[in-house]
């Protein structure tokens, strides 16, 4: 039996989170999810993430702090962070990936979005 890829959804909103874990299930990944980025860090250190979809906007520990906190934790093997959020900006997305997200993926999302942008993880 192959190993299912490992994903962690990181959002506040439980619908976010139940969208995003039914599409990457789809995709054929096995899915943990976390309404809050101090739970994400305690799965992340417990759990090998090929993924880690992280909401922006979350009270308490925010996505942009939470990505930093993992970045400097040296995951291993280190997931792709990708920015789960609704800033669509291009200045937005640039700020994003200049914090150390490999990516941004814009609410609302689509199984095709997903697909493309996980599908080489």
């Amino acid at each position: 039996m192959i190993d299912q890829p490992l994903a962690l959804v990181v959002d506040d909103q439980p619908t976010n989170r139940l969208l995003a874990s039914a599409l990457l299930k789809r995709l054929g990944w096995e899915v943990r999810e976390a309404a809050d980025g101090l739970t994400a860090l305690a799965l992340a250190r417990q759990n090998a993430f090929r993924l880690i979809l992280l909401d922006i906007s979350m009270p308490g520990l925010s996505g942009e702090e939470t990505c930093a906190q993992l970045k400097a934790s040296a995951l291993s093997p280190q997931p792709a962070i990708i920015a789960y959020t609704a800033h669509a900006f291009q200045e937005d997305l640039d700020r994003l990936k200049g914090l150390g997200f490999d990516d941004v993926l814009v609410k609302p999302i689509s199984r095709q979005q997903l697909e493309t942008m996980v599908g080489g993880l």
